[in-house]
């Protein structure tokens, strides 16, 4: 039998964490019930959502967070990077969906990113 000669990412090296994980990764869903509610008040105060159609909403939404996070994390890999990047998020985002989608997702994200270390940055601490 042949050796397989696969290339081991660099990344793979057995470190030992200093952090505890105190739940499994796999079973990790976010809710975003109350950022899904916001900003629908924002766009239309009148209106109100359900709650099935909210836990639709949310599982869109997770969804949607493991796909990017997946396809950034194969980008991260690929390029043999131990470090995941916003050009990695950015490209993941590029690949996932079509055309003017992918280009205003990565601007809007990018604009929040800038707007949030803005505020950082002049915020009394």
């Amino acid at each position: 039998m042949a050796k397989s000669t696969t290339k081991k990412n660099k990344c793979s090296r057995n470190r030992r964490s200093s952090r505890k994980k105190s739940h499994p990764c796999a079973d990790f869903n976010r809710n975003y019930s109350l950022y899904i509610r916001r900003v629908l008040k924002e766009v239309d105060p009148q209106k109100s959502i359900s709650s099935d159609t909210l836990d639709i909403m949310n599982s869109v939404i997770n969804d949607i967070f493991e796909r990017i996070s997946t396809q950034a994390y194969n980008l991260m890999c690929f390029r043999n990077r131990c470090t995941l990047t916003h050009e990695d998020i950015q490209k993941a985002m590029y690949m996932l969906f079509p055309g003017k989608r992918a280009k205003y997702a990565v601007t809007f994200g990018s604009e929040a990113v800038q707007r949030y270390a803005h505020s950082k940055n002049n915020s009394p601490a």
